[in-house]
């Protein structure tokens, strides 16, 4: 794979505007590459026969081991051990990518180049603390350690990063642009994003301004009239078949003059409302074709930009909450083999809930009511302050206790449909019964990006005791959302080249599923494959990811069985 280059310490790569402009000759830095930027030059390696490594590919065997249940008319559960073998191949090249942000400009937009830049030119900057070193400080994939077995001389546990499993894009590397319906160069939208520490503005500034986004699409009626202001880099016209042929010759151009190998294309722009579901618009992928073609008015911008993205085979990648992905997406994914995944970053209230409830169900302890309240001032707060807009952030929020709480009868009665209707007022529909769960947003300008979340877990307790615990916290919200756009970016492209087949090795390779399910440790309302339930507890998500990528190395999952510590 190439990297950024260097001469005499100058940078001599490229940025990522809309069109390829060198970066200027920039003094490179002196701070030290902290450890979760640094380049390891050597990935895990398997000694087995299992695994075998060629110049091209990493091709492993893998035993899939599951059990099915069922339960005798008598009661009686029977439970049958089960076991797959598949073969998976990764391919060893990382491809050059680019990452083209739908909201280039925004506040995520702007902290993740600056982040990226500041990282690949190694730029310290001052605060009123002391010296600052760029680092990726929040990424699962960078900052975040797996357990690969033991040291025999020792007997230690032995961890490794996350991305030194399989050869994977370093975020340095990114080639990144994209759109925005402001047209502010990025310098100028970093500092109205108010997010960065000003030294590090003001060095990194004479980079971010040669980014500028590319014209996009502007629809009033899916986003809050507060965003007017910001409207005035917008793609001329209604017609959305005009709309999707600029956005796919956009992404043609930034792929072609930028030599890149795979382009991402990632929304991180405002929150929409929810598109209605309407049988013959959005409801198959031929319907949803048609419809752009006859620019149909509940066709939004953010599904319009992954149809573009999945007929350029460029996965898209949902970061906001609205429902992009209506049926006729989904259908179209699958029948051009296209990549995608979302919705929702979860960043911090909705990741900790994950765990927490998560905790307070398996304790035994019977969550009765959660209340969720944060306000922040950024424009993300003022675009939800639209009751439309919030609609969206409350579903995507609202979800994330269900398969705790269905995972847990004895705590929870399950829908009955033959149930008095006293009994039914327990039930919360067909979910069975549940938690009350409220979500309050406010927007409040004077807080910045600074969110502020309070929760409130309700719950019953021995004997019919009540437990009241208040979790405050205060978080400045691109900085722990950007991580993770550079880690669904990155996964992304991995599993772009990963393939599998069933054993015995006649079957060909294929592809995984469109939908990319292994991204939802990064997402608040995890998509799925059709048909599959939604897992929303943060440890199965990154139990899943982990297996997974041993998976691809041969190596069968090590739970904290810990054997050889229990017996003689």
């Amino acid at each position: 794979m190439s990297t950024p280059s260097y001469t005499n310490g100058r940078h001599t790569a490229y940025s990522s505007a809309g069109t390829t402009t060198p970066e200027p000759e920039f003094v490179k830095g002196n701070a030290p590459v902290h450890p979760t930027a640094a380049r390891t030059p050597h990935s895990v390696v398997v000694n087995s026969e299992r695994t075998v490594y060629t110049d091209e590919h990493i091709t492993a065997k893998f035993d899939y081991r599951a059990a099915e249940v069922v339960r005798t008319p008598e009661g009686q559960i029977k439970v049958t051990p089960t076991s797959k073998p598949y073969e998976f191949q990764t391919a060893r090249k990382v491809q050059k990518t680019g990452l083209m942000m739908v909201g280039l400009g925004g506040n995520n937009g702007t902290t993740l180049c600056a982040t990226v830049l500041a990282n690949r030119h190694n730029i310290s900057w001052n605060t009123k603390t002391g010296v600052q070193n760029p680092n990726y400080i929040g990424s699962l994939l960078r900052a975040s350690t797996v357990r690969l077995g033991a040291d025999p001389a020792t007997g230690k546990d032995f961890h490794v990063p996350i991305s030194d499993m399989l050869p994977m894009v370093h975020p340095n590397d990114l080639v990144l642009g994209g759109w925005d319906i402001s047209g502010l160069p990025l310098d100028k939208a970093m500092r109205r994003a108010e997010v960065l520490d000003y030294d590090l503005q003001r060095q990194i500034a004479p980079l971010m301004g040669l980014i500028r986004p590319l014209p996009s699409i502007y629809y009033p009626d899916f986003i809050a009239a507060n965003q007017s202001e910001r409207a005035d880099n917008l793609i001329p016209g209604d017609d959305k078949q005009r709309h999707i042929e600029h956005i796919r010759a956009d992404i043609r151009q930034f792929k072609e003059q930028h030599e890149l190998d795979r382009v991402v294309v990632f929304w991180t722009a405002n929150t929409e409302r929810y598109s209605d579901i309407i049988t013959g618009v959005n409801d198959t992928a031929d319907n949803i074709l048609a419809a752009i073609k006859n620019s149909h008015s509940e066709v939004s911008p953010s599904t319009l930009f992954a149809v573009a993205a999945l007929l350029e085979d460029a996965p898209y990648v949902n970061g906001a909450p609205q429902n992009t992905f209506v049926p006729g997406v989904i259908e179209l994914a699958e029948r051009l083999g296209g990549f995608i995944g979302g919705d929702d970053l979860k960043s911090g209230q909705t990741k900790l809930k994950s765990v927490f409830a998560e905790f307070l169900v398996n304790a035994g302890i019977k969550p009765l009511s959660i209340a969720s309240y944060n306000h922040l001032g950024n424009n993300d707060g003022h675009n939800l302050s639209s009751e439309r807009q919030f609609k969206s952030k409350e579903i995507s929020k609202s979800s994330v206790v269900d398969d705790m709480v269905d995972a847990n009868r004895l705590l929870y009665k399950a829908y009955d449909p033959n149930a008095t209707a006293e009994e039914a007022k327990a039930f919360n529909g067909k979910k069975g019964e549940h938690p009350d769960h409220c979500i309050v947003i406010k927007y409040m300008p004077a807080v910045g990006d600074s969110k502020r979340a309070i929760d409130e877990y309700y719950s019953e307790i021995l004997g019919g005791g009540r437990s009241t615990i208040n979790i405050f916290n205060e978080c400045e919200d691109s900085l722990l959302a950007t991580p993770l756009i550079l880690d669904l970016t990155i996964l992304t492209e991995l599993l772009t080249r990963v393939k599998y087949r069933s054993i015995p090795e006649t079957a060909e390779f294929k592809q995984l599923h469109p939908v990319l399910s292994l991204l939802s440790y990064m997402l608040k309302a995890p998509l799925v494959k059709p048909g599959s339930d939604v897992v929303n507890s943060l440890n199965r998500q990154r139990n899943a990811l982990d297996q997974f990528l041993k998976a691809c190395l041969g190596l069968e999952h090590q739970g904290d069985l810990l054997l050889e510590s229990r017996i003689w």
